[in-house]
């Protein structure tokens, strides 16, 4: 039960393509920054159900599969942080997400602390993926999200949410 939106790499712009560059040059440099360093972040996370199904999504940057989401800005609420990533990323706009419990954990070198929503919707709108950072989105059946390469924070979340793994 996969259903797959891709950003296309051929009708990706310039600009696009010069985004991801710095995307996939970008991350392994700050992540080794962050395996010296130790910094801590904060971030949200919102885990979207179609139905049953999980939308995930798959950054230009990343081989793994993530929920929308982000880091937390100075004096922004996570929920904030969530809505506004969301946007960002896949275009959908809400005026309220549900609270879902956060997580803390040293992932990609940092200590993190990631605050997850749920949306649930009963069909996907259609998503306007960035084509910059976020370059496709999936829906997928939990059991099928299991067999894939996911974020740490992704596993936390499908380990502590019995629901989320039928």
């Amino acid at each position: 039960m996969v259903e797959s939106i891709s950003g296309t790499l051929g009708s990706a712009s310039w600009i696009d393509r010069g985004w991801r560059t710095v995307f996939r040059i970008g991350f392994p440099l700050a992540r080794s920054w962050w395996r010296i360093w130790r910094p801590t972040h904060e971030g949200a996370l919102i885990a979207i159900y179609v139905g049953p199904a999980l939308l995930l999504v798959q950054a230009s940057y990343r081989s793994e599969w993530n929920f929308p989401g982000g880091g937390i800005h100075r004096g922004e609420t996570p929920e904030a942080a969530a809505r506004r990533e969301l946007r960002e990323e896949t275009g959908l706009v809400v005026s309220a997400l549900n609270p879902a419990g956060s997580v803390r954990g040293t992932w990609d070198g940092r200590r993190d602390r990631v605050h997850f929503f749920e949306l649930r919707l009963d069909r996907l709108p259609r998503l306007q993926l960035d084509n910059r950072e976020i370059i496709e989105a999936r829906l997928v059946s939990p059991s099928e999200a299991a067999s894939l390469a996911l974020t740490g924070p992704v596993s936390s979340y499908l380990a502590r949410k019995p629901e989320a793994r039928t």
